[in-house]
């Protein structure tokens, strides 16, 4: 999944309806399938998961993969955890780093992850 940098991450509004929006996880995956994105707080995505954790993932890859991820989304406002998963390429999204007014890491812990590649089909639960 770490190679598989876009996804589109859903989650529930206050009225409950879906929003859906493209994020970038840096390639910042963790084996067991949880994954890192930097958002502002003032954002939907921030509100959003305030109100409803309940989150999903959605993923396009090379030779027809498709990954979707359900999960909980975190919110990380810890300066040292925000360090651990900072690169460079995030400086054009917010010029004073993790001092950046507002700045806000998602995590999102996976519950379960299914993926299709042409035929094959498979589905993994998390602990």
């Amino acid at each position: 999944m770490a190679n598989l940098d876009i996804a589109l991450l859903t989650t529930h509004t206050s009225r409950g309806q879906l929003s859906s929006r493209p994020m970038s996880n840096n390639g910042d995956v963790e084996y067991d399938g949880n994954s890192y994105y930097f958002t502002f707080e003032q954002s939907r995505t921030v509100s959003d998961i305030t109100e409803n954790s309940q989150v999903s993932l959605g993923f396009s890859g090379a030779q027809g993969l498709y990954v979707t991820i359900v999960g909980t989304g975190h919110l990380i406002r810890h300066k040292p955890t925000m360090q651990q998963h900072w690169v460079p390429d995030l400086d054009k999204w917010f010029k004073d780093g993790i001092d950046t007014p507002g700045v806000v890491l998602v995590r999102v812990e996976a519950k379960r992850i299914k993926y299709w590649r042409g035929e094959d089909e498979g589905e993994l639960q998390i602990k």
